[in-house]
This record gives structure tokens, sequence and C-alpha cells, in this order.
């Protein structure tokens, strides 16, 4: 793990005690659905959906496959997609750049962003695209809703084993203040103190 990511993630570990009972719920299923997958020795594919696949499920995407290595929890790949593409949002890169997350760009209008999360670990492509583009898994997943849009503009996600609605606020509602930056950390901290706890107990 990247040195700094590993001191973050550390640091994030002291607030999941300040996750509510009812999100609890929410994620020890999603942790459920994936040591059922493992145990039956198949690969539990998680795919993170907001609207524009710009933020939110990015970021979940991401900081779900470092909770899996952090918990040595093999057999998971993450995705993320939205109800429509756009770009992975340059405010979010940068929240997940100050976390620890190494992140090469190409440019571009939607770049195909590289990120590591440790040194020998795998490069992961992250882009916007719809949540049915066809580098994401078209059955057997569990469809993480993160946004209230796309949870309600999509009543029936097609090939979904699960649907479970994790939602948080949109820090794009920040943009363009003084606030902005601390919007966007604040929401890393807490996708990436919730996929903490989840792949604690799907160990």
């Amino acid at each position: 793990m990247h040195p700094t990511l590993e001191r973050y993630m550390s640091s994030a570990s002291l607030h999941i005690d300040e996750i509510p009972d009812d999100r609890k719920r929410a994620l020890q299923e999603v942790a459920a659905f994936v040591a059922a997958k493992r145990r039956a020795g198949q690969v539990a594919e998680l795919t993170f959906i907001c609207t524009h696949n710009s933020r939110r499920s990015q970021m979940g995407q991401l900081w779900a496959a470092a909770a899996a290595a952090h918990f040595g929890v093999d057999g998971v790949r993450t995705y993320s997609g939205g109800t429509e593409a756009t770009a992975f949002n340059p405010r979010a890169v940068a929240a997940m750049r100050r976390a620890g997350f190494v992140i090469e760009s190409p440019g571009g209008d939607n770049p195909h962003y590289g990120v590591t999360f440790d040194e020998g670990g795998p490069v992961m492509e992250c882009f916007s695209k719809t949540y049915d583009d066809p580098v994401n898994p078209a059955t057997g997943f569990a469809a993480i809703m993160t946004c209230s849009d796309a949870d309600e503009a999509c009543p029936v996600i097609h090939g979904a084993s699960l649907r479970a609605p994790i939602r948080y606020e949109d820090p794009k509602v920040a943009d363009g203040t003084p606030g902005e930056a601390l919007a966007y950390d604040a929401r890393c901290l807490q996708i990436a103190t919730e996929m903490l706890y989840l792949f604690a107990r799907a160990a």
C-alpha cells in the first residue's frame, strides 16, 4: 500500500464508530454478498452507480478496491458507472490524490486515469461510463447506488444480484466555493471509512 494511503486508512478507521446504524446495516448486506461469493469460489463484483459517474461512484470503486486489499479480501473486483457518462471530476481526483492514491491522467475530455493504491498492485483504469458499459459486469454483481438521483432513475438494474442503496451527499454542492476542497475531502473520508467497515466484515 502506498505509505500516505496506508496512514490515511489507519486514520479513517478511527471514524468507524461514527457510522449510523442504518448505514451499517446496508454495508453489512454488501459484506454478506462478498462473503457468500467467496465461499462459493466466485468473484464478488461490485458496481458503484451514480448519475454522472464523476464523483461518488468513482470514489466508491477505488476505496472498495483499496479496502479489500487492506484486509486481504481477495476475489473482489470493483467497478463504477452512471446513468450517463461525463468525466471523472478533477476535484474528486484531487481529493483521492490527497488521500494517497497515485493517479496518472492522459488528458482529454473523458480521461482514462491510471490509478494505483500499491506500488506492486494493479493499475485501475478509471473513466466515466454508463453502468451497463461493456467493461462492467452484466450479471451476478452487486449494484451499489451512491446517489438518490441514480437510485430513483433506475428502478431496476438488470443483471444485479443485489441492489444496495448507500447514498452519499454530492460534494458538487460546494463547487466554486471556498469550502470546495473540504467538501470533497469529507466525502472521501466518509466513503473510505464505510468501505473499511464493509471489508472488515467480508474477510
